[in-house]
C-alpha cells in the first residue's frame, strides 16, 4: 500500500497516513521534540498551557518538516540504518515526499507567522538551514553538518521559547544564555548520533567524525560529555550532590561510547546521551527556581 493507491477505505487510509506521519518523525522524539519543549519550558520566563499547546504543535510540524526534507536525501541508507522509515519501507514515494516536504514548509511559515515576526524568523532559519543541509549536501561534511545541526536546534529552541513566552515577548538573558550554551553544547557533542548510523553513512559516502576519526572520535566523547557536565553544573549554579550526579551520568555516558563499539550498543549509547542531553537542558530551570542547589 502507497499514499497513492486507489480504492482504500477511509479509515484504513487515514490510519495509514497517521502512521506514516509517525514514522518520519519516529526517531526525533528522544533527541529533537521533549529535549527542545523541556528547554523552553525550564528557560521561559513565563508560561501557560494555552502556550505550552501552541509551543508543542510548532515544534513537531516543524519537526516533521525537518524529518520530511531530510529523508527524501536518505533512503538509500535508511535501509541499512532505518529501514522501517516510509522511503525505505515503500510507504511512499520520493516525488511524494518532495511535494509533501514543500507543502509542509509553506504549512509552517503560515503557522510562525500567525505568532509574530520573531517566530517567523526561526521558522524561515530553519526551512533555510534544511535547504543548505539536505539539497546542497552540507550534511555530506562533518563540520558543516555539525553547523547546521547547531543553527537547526537553537532555531528550534528559539521558536519554541518566543512562543512559550507569549507573542513577541523578548527572550531575557537567562533565555538567551541557555540558548547560546545549547548551540556549543551540540556543536562538540553532536557527533555522538553517528555513531549507530556509520555504516549506512559510508554507503552515501558522507564523512561523519567516528567515519574519518574512528578512535579519536570515542576518546573525545568520552572526555567532552564530562567536562560539560562540569562546565554546565558551575554555570547554572548546581549543588554539590545535583552537580555529582550530573558528572556522573556524563561520565557513564562517556565510557558506553568508548568501551562498547558495535552498533547495537551505539544505538544503546546514543539514547543515553539523549538522557543526559535532556537533563542538560534541565538545568536553566535552576536559575529561576533554585530546586537543583542540594
Amino acid at each position: 500500500m502507497t499514499l497513492s493507491e486507489p480504492r482504500v477505505s477511509f479509515p484504513r487510509l487515514a490510519f495509514f497516513y497517521l502512521e506514516t506521519i509517525f514514522l518520519f518523525t519516529r526517531s526525533d522524539y528522544k533527541t529533537i521534540f521533549f529535549p527542545v519543549i523541556i528547554s523552553a519550558t525550564a528557560t521561559a520566563p513565563c508560561a501557560g498551557l494555552k502556550q505550552f499547546i501552541h509551543t508543542a504543535t510548532w515544534v513537531w510540524i516543524h519537526l516533521l518538516q525537518a524529518n520530511v526534507s531530510n529523508q527524501t536525501y536518505s533512503a538509500h541508507e535508511d535501509v541499512i540504518n532505518k529501514p522501517w522509515r516510509p522511503l525505505p519501507s515503500g510507504r511512499i514515494t520520493v516525488d511524494e515526499t518532495r511535494r509533501f516536504r514543500w507543502f509542509l514548509l509553506a504549512i509552517c511559515l503560515c503557522l510562525s507567522g500567525w505568532h509574530g515576526v520573531g517566530v517567523f524568523s526561526a521558522s524561515a532559519a530553519l526551512s533555510l538551514v534544511e535547504i543548505v543541509h539536505d539539497d546542497y549536501g552540507f550534511s555530506s561534511d562533518p563540520v558543516f553538518k555539525n553547523l547546521c545541526n547547531v543553527v537547526g536546534y537553537l532555531t528550534f529552541e528559539l521558536g519554541a521559547t518566543m512562543i512559550l513566552c507569549g507573542l513577541e515577548m523578548s527572550v531575557d538573558r537567562t533565555s538567551f544564555v541557555a540558548l547560546l550554551t545549547s548551540g556549543l553544547l551540540i556543536f562538540t557533542t553532536i557527533h555522538a548520533q553517528d555513531f549507530a548510523d556509520a555504516d549506512g553513512d559510508r554507503v552515501s559516502g558522507r564523512r561523519t567524525l567516528p567515519i574519518v576519526a574512528p578512535e579519536g572520535s570515542r576518546i573525545y566523547i568520552l572526555t567532552a560529555l564530562p567536562v560539560w557536565s562540569i562546565a554546565l553544573s558551575a554555570l547554572w549554579g548546581l549543588g554539590p550532590f545535583c552537580g555529582m550526579f550530573f558528572l556522573l551520568m556524563g561520565l557513564f555516558v562517556g565510557s558506553q561510547y568508548f568501551r562498547f563499539r558495535d552498533a547495537t550498543h551505539d544505538q544503546s549509547s546514543y539514547v543515553l546521551y539523549n538522557v543526559w542531553l535532556l537533563a542538560a537542558h534541565v538545568l536553566p530551570m535552576n536559575a529561576r527556581s533554585r530546586l537543583l542547589t542540594w
